[in-house]
């Protein structure tokens, strides 16, 4: 696993930068209803896709959590009285806060379904009705484009999946959540080249993979065998879901019917 407070200094650089938060942000706003006024934004890292919400959308007031202290701290810089540190399972905010929480690139990050069960639930707790709930599902997924080095690496140990497109799912109706709509978006500068790949996997980034391990330095020497040692493989698409809280049935409050008609319809081209 990344320690994700050491790997904030450059973790805009690694992972496309503005080209992808752009598209991330883009994609994210798709599955937003258009009246929204208050978004959370849980482990928002940098910020550098948060700053986007409020810019794409005048009169959207955004608040960013993130519990890296550094990851936290660059993101206050770009978001200034915005962000606080706190952790997606206990969120210091009082219930039916915000008209929309996002987690992007989140759930894959938790231990398993039982966590990521916390993390929705905590999301849909400060879900006021009528709002929703994006977060991304099965990263892990994502990265795989049929490529050469995918290839090498379908051999290693399966990874854990805890953000499983259905698990999600059931996650979110256990909390009260309806299904509202679906998205991808494009990791630009996020495809893998095998000397890249090679460097991930010596910094922990495949966690059944330990770095220093026989078995690391195996997959290591056969990625180190493929051409193009340079060459980025295509980018990664990664995958939106959105939950609605269901409306109280008034149709002038914040989180009626009215409210909520102004949700987008599904998206789901890829920028």
């Amino acid at each position: 696993m990344l320690d994700y407070d050491e790997e904030a200094e450059r973790y805009d650089a690694l992972r496309g930068g503005e080209a992808r938060a752009a598209a991330a942000a883009e994609a994210v706003l798709s599955l937003v209803p258009g009246g929204a006024r208050e978004l959370l934004d849980v482990a928002c890292g940098t910020g550098i896709v948060t700053r986007r919400f409020p810019a794409a959308r005048p009169g959207l007031r955004v608040t960013g959590a993130d519990l890296a202290p550094s990851m936290t701290r660059m993101a206050a810089a770009r978001l200034p009285g915005a962000v606080i540190r706190a952790d997606s399972r206990a969120l210091p905010f009082g219930d039916a806060r915000f008209d929309v929480v996002v987690s992007v690139w989140l759930l894959h990050l938790m231990s398993g379904p039982r966590e990521v069960r916390t993390v929705v639930g905590e999301c849909a707790r400060v879900l006021r009705p009528g709002g929703v709930y994006v977060t991304t599902v099965h990263k892990g997924a994502s990265h795989n484009v049929g490529s050469d080095i995918d290839a090498v690496l379908a051999a290693r140990p399966p990874s854990p999946v805890p953000d499983a497109p259905a698990d999600v799912a059931a996650a979110a109706s256990a909390h009260g959540l309806l299904p509202a709509g679906e998205a991808r978006f494009r990791g630009h500068g996020q495809g893998r080249s095998p000397r890249r790949t090679i460097a991930d996997l010596r910094r922990g980034w495949f966690v059944t993979l330990p770095p220093g391990e026989p078995a690391a330095e195996e997959f290591a020497s056969r990625l180190a065998g493929l051409p193009d040692q340079d060459r980025p493989r295509p980018d990664p698409v990664f995958s939106l879901r959105a939950y609605r809280r269901p409306p109280t049935g008034n149709p002038e409050g914040p989180g009626g019917d009215r409210w909520t008609e102004s949700i987008r319809p599904p998206r789901r081209s890829v920028s």
